[in-house]
């Protein structure tokens, strides 16, 4: 009887302090309020240019240039692409072991599939 009656009032101390737990949280945060205000002259972005020179064509895809370039700051040298479809984008190149490849995605971004 002694250990179950144990057991209720450890559970009910973990529950209590489980309820006070957020309060107090909740009651270190300021009541700051803040009211900003964009004047006309300051930059909206409606004047940037929508299109880079350099931005792959379909910005859905990898492009082969941005494959290559991911590559060579994963630390494979002389990396060229040596296979695209519509899946993925295979970069071969050298680190150094020896002979290295990367295979990405052919998706925006050009997430690591296996290397």
């Amino acid at each position: 009887m002694k250990q179950f009656l144990a057991k209720a009032v450890l559970a009910a101390l973990i529950t209590v302090s489980g309820f006070a737990a957020p309060f107090s949280a909740a009651s270190a945060a300021g009541s700051d309020v803040q009211i900003l205000v964009q004047y006309p002259g300051q930059d909206r972005g409606y004047d940037r240019p929508r299109h880079r020179p350099d931005a792959p064509a379909r910005p859905d895809i990898c492009s082969p240039r941005l494959a290559e370039d991911k590559a060579a700051r994963m630390g494979i040298r002389r990396a060229r692409v040596v296979d695209v479809n519509r899946r993925v984008v295979v970069v071969a190149g050298f680190d150094r072991g020896g002979r290295d490849r990367a295979v990405f995605a052919n998706l925006r971004g050009c997430p690591l599939i296996r290397r």
